[in-house]
């Protein structure tokens, strides 16, 4: 396809019921380490913290870990509730002191995340612009209310927040009118943002889910992966969070799918299914996924866009109509240049 009927096709796609998939991949690209170093963390911190019975079931996973990958390793051997608090706390220590030095950055003013460019691009639903992320880091918020737009997380109040999904809608209307016999609602602009992995500031305090932005000295509420990913993923606050993301994904109308892989069974259980019924899909990344490249090849309604190097000339490998091409020269996989090469162009 000419460059100039992509760009085309591309802007045309930013249009009315957009959902958007945001995977690790868009957190790797504002400097959240990835799953490598991930679990070249844990092999390294998690040890001193575990019980003999953990310690040894631990010397069986981490050094397929270093060969394997993390999920692989973890979905080989299931950790115990124990190790899988330990797994959990290190996890999420290490991704803030990340978080921490981006968001840093931001308010020094010496970055601007690519989320918070596109935004402005979209349109704003009077419901609020739905957008599904598995990761754990709160770039996406933060990148919203830099945008400004609200962020409805299904959580209501600032210090300890609870898991209220009305309250937290409500808090979003600006104005009541009465039109005729009709009630009218003004709403403030905002997004809808569902974590089925779980957040950050995301605690368990006796029994319940607690939304609170700093550390507190209770166990995160995130979802690991592994063997225990699914089953934890039935329980609150990840049951609602995942029900209404699945929802989104139900009713969208097109997808922009960036830096995620495809190898969610919280998500594929809906998203995939959707996106091989002929919804129009976008994909952004890196590096396409095999299972993403193969459904890319298979479905017109998909364009997919990778990095890809050739001959030494950088420049991203493009599916459209089920067929690959390179284009030299330009960086659409990444959002920062799909934004620069196809929206402000």
């Amino acid at each position: 396809m000419e460059l100039g009927a992509l760009k085309k096709l591309l802007q045309e796609h930013l249009g009315d019921g957009l959902v958007l998939v945001i995977g690790s991949g868009l957190s790797c690209a504002e400097g959240v380490p990835g799953m490598g170093a991930l679990g070249h963390h844990l092999v390294t911190h998690i040890p001193p913290m575990l019980s003999e019975e953990d310690s040894k079931l631990w010397e069986e996973i981490h050094p397929l870990i270093e060969t394997d990958g993390l999920e692989a390793a973890l979905l080989k051997h299931a950790p115990s509730a124990s190790l899988e608090a330990a797994i959990v706390q290190s996890t999420g220590n290490f991704i803030a002191d990340a978080e921490a030095a981006i968001i840093s950055e931001i308010f020094s003013n010496t970055k601007t995340l690519r989320l918070t460019k596109l935004l402005p691009h979209l349109l704003r639903p009077e419901s609020g612009i739905p957008i599904v992320t598995t990761n754990y880091d709160r770039l996406v918020e933060l990148a919203c209310e830099e945008a400004g737009l609200g962020v409805d997380t299904m959580f209501c109040g600032h210090f300890a927040a609870k898991l209220a999904p009305l309250d937290s809608l409500w808090s979003f209307c600006r104005n009541v009118k009465l039109v005729a016999k009709a009630v009218r609602y003004k709403w403030a602009p905002k997004a809808n943002v569902f974590k089925p992995h779980g957040s950050l500031d995301w605690y368990h305090r006796e029994g319940e889910p607690v939304r609170y932005a700093g550390v507190l000295p209770l166990p995160r509420l995130i979802i690991t992966p592994g063997l225990n990913k699914f089953r934890n993923g039935y329980e609150s606050p990840f049951d609602k969070h995942r029900e209404k993301a699945n929802d989104a994904i139900d009713k969208a109308r097109r997808f922009l799918i960036v830096g995620y892989g495809f190898n969610d069974d919280h998500l594929e259980t809906h998203l995939t299914p959707r996106i091989k019924s002929g919804v129009k899909s976008v994909i952004l990344t890196y590096a396409l996924s095999d299972k993403a490249k193969e459904m890319a090849l298979a479905n017109s309604n998909i364009v997919a866009i990778e990095y890809h190097a050739d001959a030494g000339v950088k420049g991203s490998n493009i599916i459209v109509d089920g067929r690959e091409e390179f284009h030299p020269e330009i960086d659409y996989w990444d959002l920062e240049g799909f934004i620069k090469g196809v929206l402000s162009a």
